[in-house]
C-alpha cells in the first residue's frame, strides 16, 4: 500500500465494496444489479453450462494489509444459480498496526443456488486481520462451497508465529443457525495446541446443503483417497460438513475439487463444469 497524506484513503487503506444481485431472466442467471466501490470487481459472466452464470471475483491489489476494509455482498434470487470463484489466493500481509478486514455476505432466495469456490487465504506472519463469511439461506436455497486458510507459507517453512487472524464462518437457514464457528489464531498455542491446529498450517472447510446419507457415503468414499492428513465428514440434518487439516494447500484443493465433482450431480442435478480459469 502506498502511503500518503494523513487522512487520505491511501493512508487509511483500501475501502472496497462489491454488491451483486443475480436473478433469473429469460432462462439465464443474470447480474441484474451491481454496486462497486474501490478495487473489487467481477469479469463479465460466463455461461459454459447454460443457465448458471460463472463469475470471477477480482481484487487487483492482490492482497489485504492493515487498514483495508473489503466487503463482498452477493444476493442470489429465486431460481437463479451462480458459481463464484477467484483467479488466485488472497494474501493477508504483515500489518504495521491497524487491522485489515474482509467481510463476505451471501443471501440465497428460495430455489436459488450459490457455489462459492475461492482460492486459499494466505496469512503472512505479522498480519492482523479479520475474515468473516456469513451465508443466509431461504427454505429451499442451496449452498455448496469451501474456505481454505493457510497460516504462513509452508513451502518455505514459514509459520504464522506472530500476528493475529480472527476467522468466522456462519451458515443460517430462515435466520436460524445451522453452523457457526470461530477460529482465532495468535501464536504457538493456537498453532500447535491439541484444541487448535495441532501443528498443521492449513485448515479447510467444505460445506454443502441439501445432502443426505447417500451424499455422505459418496463423500466418505472420496475421503478414503486422502492420505497424510486428518479429514472427516459429518452430516447435520441436510448440511454436509467436511473439515481437513493439512501441511500444504494443494492436496486439500485437489480433494475439494474432486468432492465437488463427485457430489454435484446428487446435490444440484448437474455434472461438474469446472471454471476455465482453474486450468490457467
Amino acid at each position: 500500500m502506498i502511503t500518503g497524506v494523513p487522512g487520505t484513503a491511501a493512508c487509511a487503506g483500501w475501502q472496497a465494496r462489491l454488491q451483486l444481485e443475480i436473478a433469473l431472466r429469460h432462462g439465464y442467471s443474470r447480474v441484474v444489479a451491481k454496486h462497486q466501490l474501490g478495487p473489487l470487481a467481477i469479469q463479465r459472466p460466463f455461461y459454459p453450462e447454460g443457465s448458471p452464470c460463472h463469475l470471477y471475483l477480482l481484487h487487483p491489489p492482490g492482497g489485504v494489509v492493515g487498514g483495508d476494509d473489503l466487503e463482498v455482498d452477493i444476493r442470489v434470487g429465486s431460481g437463479a444459480h451462480a458459481l463464484v470463484t477467484s483467479p488466485g489466493a488472497t494474501k493477508f500481509y504483515r500489518s504495521a498496526g491497524p487491522r485489515g478486514r474482509q467481510r463476505q455476505r451471501f443471501a440465497i432466495a428460495g430455489d436459488g443456488i450459490l457455489e462459492w469456490f475461492p482460492h486459499e487465504n494466505i496469512f503472512f506472519p505479522g498480519a492482523f486481520c479479520a475474515l468473516d463469511t456469513r451465508i443466509e439461506l431461504a427454505e429451499d436455497a442451496c449452498f455448496v462451497g469451501w474456505e481454505i486458510q493457510c497460516l504462513g507459507r509452508p513451502a518455505i517453512a514459514e509459520r504464522f508465529r506472530e500476528g493475529r487472524a480472527d476467522l468466522a464462518l456462519t451458515l443460517l437457514r430462515n435466520a436460524k443457525p445451522l453452523m457457526t464457528e470461530r477460529l482465532r489464531v495468535a501464536g504457538n498455542a493456537s498453532l500447535d495446541g491439541p484444541a487448535g491446529l495441532r501443528g498443521f498450517p492449513v485448515s479447510a472447510t467444505f460445506l454443502a446443503t441439501g445432502a443426505d446419507r447417500d451424499v455422505l457415503e459418496i463423500a466418505r468414499g472420496r475421503l478414503a483417497d486422502a492420505a497424510g492428513y486428518p479429514v472427516g465428514a459429518t452430516l447435520i440434518d441436510d448440511l454436509l460438513l467436511i473439515r481437513a487439516l493439512a501441511r500444504e494447500v494443494e492436496p486439500v484443493s485437489r480433494l475439494f475439487v474432486a468432492l465437488w465433482s463427485d457430489l454435484r450431480p446428487s446435490l444440484l442435478g448437474l455434472g461438474a463444469c469446472a471454471p476455465r480459469i482453474w486450468a490457467t
